[in-house]
């Protein structure tokens, strides 16, 4: 039996509804020097994306040109897009 999460008292739902928010966006952008697998074991360990997740990530941005792999916080996103730009992935908060 699931336990139902608990909603503060002032839960604003027209928030959650329309994206507002302080969210931001970790984006990786396409290349023409790592592989599918790199990206995809990458994402997998970086972003902690399952293997579906990761792999439909990948192909994203190679053929839409970049992909929002993440959303959260800039405090949250900001020490990712490092970890990825240290593996040479082109990533960006947006």
């Amino acid at each position: 039996m699931r336990s139902k999460k608990e909603l503060p008292e002032k839960y604003d739902f027209e928030q959650e509804i329309s994206g507002a928010g302080n969210d931001s966006f970790l984006t990786l952008h396409n290349d023409d020097i790592h592989t599918f697998d790199y990206v995809i074991e990458t994402l997998i360990d970086v972003c902690e994306h399952d293997t579906v997740q990761a792999e439909q990530c990948a192909y994203i941005v190679h053929y839409k040109g970049k992909c929002d792999v993440k959303k959260g916080a800039m405090e949250t996103l900001q020490p990712l897009k490092l970890k990825l730009i240290n593996k040479g992935l082109m990533a960006t908060i947006e």
